[in-house]
């Protein structure tokens, strides 16, 4: 047994017990005859690093010698010594430390020290770093959450009701004072639960469209099946996208899931429009070129709006409508129209490059997809598939819209894209084969090249529809062109 294992009190204990009984111990010794000493201390084992070489040396150690403990206690990179009383207790091989043995103590160099010294700071730094920001974000929080709150209470329940003020200016002071995003929950709620329901106005696959009153005020009143919830929740959050409100977009009111008793209705309420639907209105009416012209300009609008990201702390994301047809554009009583049925639109956070698209069952509606939809070769990964994607409709939308446009009395029925080429209600196979395979496109009448304006959508249209997306114009070079059309035709008259 190793001596350092004892202390000194321990090592003389053992060494009056070998005198007293006076026997004597036989160790081994290397510079002794028959390599054997005998003695009354203890067996001593040692090596040491001379030269670069281990130099191993056993032998006795007296008790004279034991007293001062000098053989007993070395353990350095250099040298190791110990001692052991019993026969030939010392007959073992002794290793001296090796480098990197996690019992010997080493010298660090400057680059461990350093690191030693500076990675606790830093990490001290980074602590307190943290504990800074977490507390500067709580704090905002509180305060948005605060100022959220004041304005909730300014225009709560009993606020609204006595106000005495008409949807358009509680639209616009909360836009224009808050965020941009529309009223309040609150106030939302508040406008839902006091409207009465007058007719029925629209069916979808979605559900019922109904005419409404809040305080003597028309209101359009989409209410969504519960199997739909997924698309009026998605519609209700794309409307209230920071920023998004604009005059060629639906402006949208509230929204609010109301009991009735036997189920939960999803109602989403928004402004209403007495001329209905571009489908509706073009079915019952023809335009003139004026009328025309600012149906599509307003459109081109519209749809630039939703395409355009705003940058800023009040910004506003890249938009891709995804289902834009002439049942999803209302017309204004003013002649213009504007983009509704945004339950599938997607949105594009160009910081991290994410693509927001809704988790819904509903797709496109088949007349009206771009080839690269119908034949499944569109970059889902890339936002501006999606916003050429919608230009393809859009210059559908203008096709119906200028076939009933009268020039000198002279117009065309009414007909949906592709109406002589497809069934009434063709499936993707019958429009695929049509669009993709042999490249067809609605016919543009020759009649059209004899009034400028209609030349000018004539362009437009094809320019609209080209199969390679990446060729397409965009809804900013539509809405510019159709700017000039306007002020061509001002210089004129």
């Amino acid at each position: 047994m190793a001596c350092h294992k004892y202390p000194a009190v321990g090592t003389a204990l053992i060494f009056l017990a070998f005198a007293q009984f006076g026997t004597a111990l036989k160790c081994v010794c290397h510079v002794c005859a028959n390599n054997t000493c005998e003695t009354e201390g203890a067996c001593w084992n040692s090596v040491m690093l001379i030269n670069g070489k281990e130099e191993v040396a056993k032998s006795c150690v007296s008790p004279s010698e034991m007293k001062g403990q000098v053989f007993c206690y070395s353990s350095r990179n250099v040298s190791k010594r110990q001692c052991c009383f019993t026969d030939f207790c010392n007959n073992v091989t002794l290793q001296l430390p090796r480098v990197g043995d996690p019992s010997v103590p080493s010298k660090w160099g400057a680059l461990e020290l350093a690191a030693v010294i500076i990675v606790p700071v830093c990490l001290l730094c980074l602590g307190i770093i943290l504990g800074i920001c977490t507390l500067h974000g709580r704090q905002r929080c509180t305060y948005s959450k605060a100022k959220k709150h004041d304005m909730e209470e300014a225009l709560s329940d009993r606020n609204v009701m006595s106000s005495g003020k008409s949807l358009k200016d509680l639209i616009f002071d909360l836009t224009t004072s808050g965020s941009g995003s529309g009223l309040p929950l609150l106030v939302q709620r508040t406008i839902a639960r006091t409207i009465v329901l007058h007719e029925i106005i629209g069916k979808g696959r979605f559900g019922e469209v109904w005419r409404g009153k809040w305080r003597g005020e028309d209101v359009a009143v989409k209410i969504f099946s519960s199997r739909d919830e997924r698309s009026w929740f998605r519609e209700a959050e794309i409307f209230q996208t920071i920023m998004l409100r604009h005059e060629n977009i639906l402006g949208f009111i509230a929204a609010d899931n109301k009991d009735n008793g036997t189920w939960t209705q999803l109602w989403l309420v928004s402004e209403y429009h007495e001329h209905g639907s571009l489908f509706d209105y073009l079915n019952r009416y023809t335009v003139s070129v004026e009328g025309m012209i600012l149906l599509a300009l307003s459109i081109a609008s519209g749809l630039a709006h939703l395409h355009m990201e705003i940058i800023g702390t009040q910004g506003k994301p890249a938009i891709a409508h995804r289902d834009l047809k002439s049942k999803n554009v209302l017309v204004k009583k003013n002649g213009m129209g504007a983009i509704a049925d945004l339950g599938l639109a997607v949105k594009h956070d160009s910081i991290s490059n994410m693509i927001d698209i809704p988790s819904n069952h509903r797709v496109g509606t088949k007349r009206y997809m771009a080839p690269e939809i119908l034949d499944d070769t569109i970059n889902m990964n890339n936002f501006e598939s999606f916003k050429r994607a919608d230009i393809y409709s859009l210059g559908l939308v203008y096709w119906e819209l200028a076939r009933r446009c009268s020039v000198r009395g002279i117009y065309e029925d009414y007909q949906l894209p592709y109406y002589d080429m497809v069934p009434s209600d063709p499936s993707i196979e019958d429009i695929r084969k049509v669009v993709c395979d042999q490249r067809l496109r609605p016919n543009i009448p020759n009649q059209w090249q004899s009034c400028e304006a209609l030349r000018v959508m004539g362009k437009i249209m094809r320019e609209c529809w080209y199969n390679s997306a990446a060729a397409r114009l965009t809804a900013l070079r539509v809405k510019k062109t159709l700017c000039q059309l306007t002020v061509s035709k001002d210089v004129k008259d």
